[in-house]
This record gives C-alpha cells, sequence and structure tokens, in this order.
C-alpha cells in the first residue's frame, strides 16, 4: 500500500536525464528516447536508525518487495528496462525515509507531426508521464527542481537539430477515473535542410534546366529533343516517387510536393513546347508546298526522317487566290463593296482578319516560339523559387 494510505496524496518528484533520442521515424510519426527516469518520495516505513546518517543502496530485488510509484509512459508504443548484465534499477533509501528510485528505461512514443513545411518544417515531440492506479487524491507527481529537473546530454542527430528542451506540467481527465497529474518533456526539433538540398532539390533543379536545352536545338531534330525531353520527364518521376515512398501518406499537400511538382510541370511544358513548335512548322512547309515554293526534287521520305513531317507528294499544289491582291486589282469594286457593309459585319471581319494575321505569323515564323522559350521559362522558374523559398525558409 502506498504512504500515508488514507490521508493526503503522497508527493512524487521525478527528474530525467536524457541519454540519446535513438530515432525519430517520418513513416511511422514515433521517437526512440533512452533516459534515466528518477522518482523522490518519502516512505516512514523504510526508516532506520544510523550514526553516521549514510543511505543504503539495493538492486531490484528489493523494489519487487515494497511500494513504489507506477508511473508509466502516455502514448507509448514500446518500452523496456535495460537489463544487461543486470537490471538498470536502482534503489537508495536514507534513514529518515526519503528515497531515490531511479531505472534506465527506452522508451518509442508517439509524436504528432505536421509535414506541411517538410523538408523546411519544425517539430514539437513530448514525452508524457502519468501515474496509472493514482489519480491526483492519491499521488501527486512533479518535476523535482522545477525547470532544472530535465537534463540532457550531449545528443547529434543526422536529420534534426534540438533547439530547445523544457519541461511542463498538466492535469488529464479521464471519464471513469477522475484526475490525474501528468508531466511532460517537450523538445522541438528543427530538420537540417542540406540533406534534402542534395537528394531533392539541387537534382530538381538540374533536370528542369536541362529541359530548358532542347530549346537551344533545332526545331527539326526531333529525335534529339523527344528523346530529351522523354528523359527528364522520366527522371521527374522517379525522384517524386523515391521521395514519396520515405513519406507517411498524409492527406495534406507538403511543401516538398508543392515544389516537386511545379517543377514536373515545367519539364511536361518544354515537352509540350516543342510539340506546338513541331506543329507549326509542319504546317509552315505545308503552305510552302501548296505555294509551289518547294522544289519538285524534294524528297518527302529524308524530311520526315529529319524533322518528323511526311508531306504527301499527292496534294495539291495549286495556291489559293489572296484576297489582297484581287481587292488590289478592282478598286472600284472595293469601294461600292465597302459601302454597302454595315459596321457590325465590318467590325467582325477586321477581327477574323486579325486573328488569321496573327496565326499566320506564328506559323511562318514557328522559331520565335523557342525564342520566346527561352527567356520566359527561365524568368519563370526564377520567379517560382523566389517566392517558395520566401515562403518556407
Amino acid at each position: 500500500m502506498r504512504p500515508g494510505f488514507g490521508g493526503s496524496a503522497i508527493p512524487v518528484g521525478i527528474d530525467v536525464q536524457v541519454e540519446s533520442i535513438d530515432s525519430i521515424s517520418e513513416v511511422n510519426m514515433d521517437f526512440t528516447m533512452t533516459l534515466y527516469l528518477r522518482h523522490y518520495w518519502k516512505d516512514e516505513r523504510l526508516s532506520f536508525p544510523s550514526r553516521n546518517n549514510q543511505s543504503r543502496t539495493f538492486d531490484s530485488r528489493l523494489v519487487k518487495k515494497i511500494w513504489v510509484p507506477d508511473v508509466f509512459f502516455v502514448h507509448s508504443k514500446r518500452s523496456f528496462i535495460h537489463d544487461t548484465t543486470m537490471e538498470n534499477i536502482m534503489l537508495r533509501v536514507y534513514p529518515d525515509g526519503n528515497i531515490l528510485y531511479s531505472v534506465r528505461v527506452t522508451v518509442t512514443a508517439l509524436c504528432s507531426m505536421d509535414f506541411s513545411r517538410f523538408p523546411l518544417d519544425t517539430q514539437n515531440c513530448s514525452l508524457e508521464l502519468e501515474s496509472y492506479a493514482y489519480n491526483e487524491n492519491d499521488l501527486m507527481l512533479y518535476w523535482k527542481n522545477g525547470n532544472d529537473s530535465l537534463r540532457t546530454d550531449e545528443i547529434v542527430l543526422s536529420q534534426f537539430f534540438i533547439e530547445h528542451f523544457h519541461a511542463s506540467s498538466g492535469l488529464a481527465f479521464y471519464s471513469s477515473t477522475g484526475w490525474y497529474n501528468r508531466l511532460f518533456i517537450n523538445f522541438i526539433l528543427r530538420r537540417h535542410i542540406f540533406f534534402f538540398m542534395l537528394q531533392t532539390y539541387f537534382p530538381t533543379m538540374l533536370m528542369v534546366v536541362l529541359s530548358w536545352v532542347s530549346f537551344w536545338i533545332d526545331r527539326r531534330a526531333v529525335p534529339a529533343r523527344v528523346s530529351l525531353g522523354i528523359t527528364t520527364v522520366l527522371t521527374m518521376s522517379t525522384i517524386i516517387t523515391g521521395v514519396s515512398s520515405s513519406m507517411p501518406q498524409v492527406s495534406y499537400v507538403k511543401a516538398v510536393d508543392i515544389y516537386l511538382w511545379t517543377s514536373f510541370l515545367f519539364v511536361f511544358l518544354s515537352v509540350i513546347e516543342y510539340a506546338a513548335v513541331n506543329y507549326c512548322t509542319t504546317l509552315e512547309e505545308m503552305r510552302k508546298m501548296r505555294r509551289g515554293k518547294i522544289p519538285s526534287t524534294f524528297n518527302a521520305s529524308q524530311a520526315m526522317a529529319f524533322d518528323g513531317c511526311y508531306h504527301d507528294n499527292d496534294i495539291e499544289l495549286t495556291p489559293f487566290p489572296r484576297m489582297a491582291s484581287t481587292l488590289a486589282s478592282n478598286p472600284l469594286t472595293t469601294q461600292s463593296q465597302n459601302s454597302d457593309l454595315r459596321p457590325p459585319e465590318g467590325t467582325r471581319l477586321r477581327r477574323q482578319r486579325s486573328v488569321r494575321e496573327n496565326v499566320d505569323l506564328l506559323v511562318n515564323n514557328s522559331y520565335m516560339i523557342d525564342s520566346y522559350s527561352r527567356l520566359a521559362f527561365p524568368l519563370s522558374y526564377l520567379l517560382f523559387n523566389t517566392v517558395y523559398w520566401s515562403m518556407y525558409s
């Protein structure tokens, strides 16, 4: 039975020395910590006379025969007391009945992580201690030395930097058993970004820049530009798959997802850009054939091997009469027709001619698409990186 049974709650002081943080798992959303957990309380039934006022130290064999606080770790998944070469338990009893009970334990506990800013995130995890059977009417848990009750050794983690360790306390309510004292070991983890810069961001940037090389390749070199575009698209897909496999399947968008999918969009648009260039080049050559500007000795099979456009020899090469030349040959007819036109129809005719002229300009000068892309794509990607790193850094 607990000391002072039937009376007021027995105070039990706690202090913790964190030996190491063994692992932090984003997939399982937990962490593993090894620590020395020390309990302090007073049991007058264990007091003894001593001339030199020296304490007596015992091992785990005596612990099984006396009352000790039943402190457990809330939200723990696995935990164990080290038992090599003997159980790492120490009991020290003082003549006045004060007791120090220390145990070395490793615990794996849940840490609810928020990955919305991953890998530029900061995680706040906590290890919670509480009595399992005794509520606040029987046992009062408290930090023995206040904020100094939590001590840590030199802890170095591969992916995280520990910004702050601090202790806190509170109450937990259970509808069936009442209120319980709860102690918190809080620590803030900030992720190192350099690993992800090397493994994710730099390769992604290089793939996007590599996709822009096609803008400087001749638009008639179909195999070179298509193979370059497909290679960059597949590489981006591999990077996205590798990052997703090492992360939990969360239902919200992470910061790395925004960067990867936006970069993938830039690579995909570079492939679509060449499809537009190739289509406009095809129309341009077809028009030249209709106008008779391509010589009769033109080899269509060889042209297709170079620029991917097959030209049918049976196409009617009779050029269409141009409206401008017809109207210029008969100015009187043009003047009379213009006088009979209504304003709405005249406006619609001018608008159609304007769109047609723009399309003709683009088709007849398909190389301009590559010229504009050489400037538009880098500037857009630079703007995206500026906004992205200013938001998440």
